[in-house]
């Protein structure tokens, strides 16, 4: 599939930021589109040992699913190492080269991106899901483990009970429960998508598990391909 060229790969914190500044115009924070999609990729990327440093070994994996049957439509996975160094709000840039790599060479072009990490719940409102969706033209969306920035009230517990995740004054996300009674998930619009929709599809990948099965797959392949 295909990922623009927008920027050169930066080296130091002030350029990354210069490239999250730059981009950030061309958002399109309106409806999810298509309304049903047909096909779902999950993006994770895993790192050995602690993940710390440049030169970390890593390995990135796109997972193509059926958004009906949740079955595997196709897989890629690219080693490589961290480039960049861990900054807050920079991680991006640790992932983004490998990820990209992957999804350059699905032959399936995904109908929705669902990122593990942020998408506009972001202190430069610009996380990994945003960037992604601006490189990829794709509708995209960013579910978190754990929050980042922000306040929120406890959502209730049941399946699909949410709060609002709000950072200085302003909704950044959406906290959401999946599963009754287990901790809820951290969803924010990356690109091409509104919250609504972007829980909604949250809600369906996550039939049986706190972790849509998109971020479940992905993870699962990009681990085994680490110890390879």
């Amino acid at each position: 599939m295909e990922v623009r060229d927008l920027h050169a790969w930066p080296s130091t914190a002030a350029e990354a930021e210069a490239v999250q500044d730059r981009l950030r115009p061309l958002l399109d924070l309106g409806t999810l589109g298509p309304a049903e999609p047909r096909t779902v990729a999950g993006l994770d990327v895993s790192y050995a040992g602690d993940g710390g440093g440049t030169g970390t070994r890593l390995t990135a994996a796109v997972v193509v699913l059926d958004a009906a049957t949740l079955e595997v439509v196709e897989e890629s996975v690219v080693s490589g190492t961290a480039a960049f160094p861990y900054v807050p709000g920079l991680f991006a840039f640790r992932e983004l080269p490998a990820l990209v790599a992957a999804l350059r060479a699905l032959r399936t072009t995904p109908d929705v991106l669902v990122c593990d990490g942020y998408g506009v719940a972001h202190p430069r409102r610009f996380g990994l899901a945003c960037h992604l969706g601006v490189l990829t033209g794709l509708p995209s969306i960013g579910v978190a483990k754990t929050g980042f920035i922000g306040t929120y009230e406890p959502p209730g517990p049941r399946r699909g009970d949410a709060s609002p995740l709000t950072d200085g004054g302003e909704v950044v996300g959406r906290v959401l429960r999946t599963r009754d009674g287990v901790k809820p998930v951290f969803v924010s619009v990356g690109h091409r998508a509104d919250l609504d929709s972007a829980c909604r599809l949250v809600l369906d990948l996550a039939p049986e598990f706190r972790l849509p099965e998109t971020t479940r797959r992905a993870d699962r392949l990009s681990r085994a391909a680490l110890v390879r």
